[in-house]
């Protein structure tokens, strides 16, 4: 039975949310998101720092966080893209860091930068994280 406070299917979409957000992979993704400089990394960012996972994979996983509006697919301008550059780019959606925020899921935003920043990275990955991204 639901109450004013609990619709029918609400308390079961949160716990739906939550497994999709804390899925092994899915929830790695989201932690590079968050510790990548700009919060915005490329696909292949994201591969790089997971090398144990396939590109597809990652997309995969990617597009579920999309689905479920936690992640977006943000896309650079036409008139700004550069053509040895990446233009297209995976950020926590608004709704997504609200989201994580109510549940506890960003309290080690500020640890996963540092970390990031340790990474050793390829000349390729340098210019990928340095490379322009869309205003959000």
């Amino acid at each position: 039975m639901s109450t004013p406070d609990h619709p029918t299917g609400g308390i079961d979409t949160v716990r739906e949310r939550l497994n999709v957000v804390t899925q092994e992979t899915r929830f790695s993704l989201i932690q590079d998101i968050l510790g990548h400089p700009a919060q915005l990394p490329t696909l292949k960012e994201l591969d790089y720092v997971n090398p144990d996972k396939s590109q597809t994979t990652i997309r995969q996983h990617l597009q579920k966080l999309v689905t479920e509006g936690i992640v977006e697919e943000v896309a650079l301008p036409k008139d700004q893209r550069q053509n040895d550059l990446p233009y297209k780019f995976y950020g926590l959606s608004e709704e997504g860091r609200e989201f994580l925020d109510e549940h506890g899921l960003l309290r080690a935003e500020e640890t996963l930068g540092e970390i990031y920043n340790t990474i050793e990275k390829t000349e390729t990955i340098q210019r990928y994280e340095t490379a322009p991204r869309p205003d959000r």
